[in-house]
């Protein structure tokens, strides 16, 4: 195989240490085959021989033992067949019935045409199956930004939530992220939300070990970006490694709209350099934008930077420290 470097694992010590010359061969026996393995060896630029336990050389083990043990008028040559599943297993067939659930109706319309005899129960059925389809005898949802999900009973869907909930690799997350994780496994029940909100109140853990919010709830308000650079978000990275200049921090800026990054390492975090940054990086090159988001920093939070953006007439907004991006 023209290999000039080798390397060798063997299961047994004493022909480790022989060969090592840790150990003396005294038999005969062994002093002729150990002999005939340094002339092999010397064949190599370099060689290395190591001890492993028999668990880890089982292959080379068993050939071994099969060269030694076969009869030589049947032949060496042993056909090896490696079978990838038991041949007492059977194809697991997986059968979805519709029989009095939520989906019959819908699942009936689409592969028999077959509608409800009441007419206003059946335009409702006409326009509602719109948003289904069927594909291999399975019914989904789709829409028009998501992938096709596949519904499933009541039953199943409870399941389901028991698992991504509290199994094995469950976080007994919030009913909201419970409902979203499900819906990202790409499975679909018309009370998804409602028996993920029922479950986490009946879970003995989360009600146990959760956490009591005791700020008043409020209504998420999403930020929305009308036009290309016209909002931005910004924000601080650091302290890093020193870099030349002994740099150690980072101003970031993404616009909302296009994901566009611009960014600039600092040595120093003061209002002056974030000024000079969005001047620069921002203003100059895509325009005066109409907002900029950020969080409370006391470089974003100053006079200086307040009438900086007073001065362009730049709306600024400040958004969460843990995520103003």
């Amino acid at each position: 195989m023209s290999a000039r470097q080798i390397s060798i694992h063997n299961d047994s010590q004493l022909i480790v240490n022989q060969i090592t010359a840790d150990f003396a061969a005294k038999d005969a026996s062994m002093s002729a085959y150990l002999s005939a393995a340094h002339q092999l060896l010397g064949k190599f630029q370099a060689y290395e021989i190591r001890h492993i336990p028999r668990s880890e050389n089982s292959h080379a083990d068993v050939l071994s033992r099969l060269a030694s043990a076969i009869n030589d008028k049947i032949g060496r040559k042993v056909p090896v067949e490696i079978l990838s599943q038991p041949s007492t297993t059977t194809a697991e067939v997986c059968t979805v019935r519709y029989d009095d659930t939520w989906m019959s109706p819908i699942y009936a319309f689409l592969t028999n045409g077959i509608l409800l005899t009441d007419k206003s129960e059946a335009r409702k059925l006409h326009y509602r199956s719109a948003r289904y389809t069927v594909i291999n005898d399975v019914l989904y949802k789709r829409g028009y930004t998501t992938p096709y999900l596949k519904c499933l009973t009541k039953e199943q869907g409870d399941y389901i939530l028991r698992e991504v909930h509290s199994g094995v690799c469950g976080d007994h997350s919030g009913s909201r992220s419970l409902a979203h994780k499900v819906f990202r496994h790409r499975y679909f029940w018309p009370t998804m939300h409602q028996d993920a909100n029922m479950l986490v109140k009946k879970c003995d853990k989360c009600q146990r070990f959760g956490s009591v919010p005791h700020v008043p709830v409020e209504p998420l308000s999403p930020i929305v970006s009308p036009w290309p650079f016209a909002q931005w978000g910004l924000d601080l990275i650091g302290p890093m490694p020193e870099g030349k200049g002994q740099v150690k921090y980072a101003v970031v800026a993404v616009d909302y709209f296009t994901k566009w990054v611009e960014a600039k390492a600092l040595a120093i975090i003061t209002a002056a350099r974030i000024e000079d940054f969005v001047w620069t990086n921002v203003c100059c090159r895509f325009g005066i934008p109409y907002a900029i988001v950020t969080d409370n920093g006391r470089q974003f939070d100053s006079e200086v930077f307040r009438e900086f953006y007073v001065r362009l007439k730049i709306n600024l907004f400040f958004a969460s420290p843990a995520h103003p991006q």
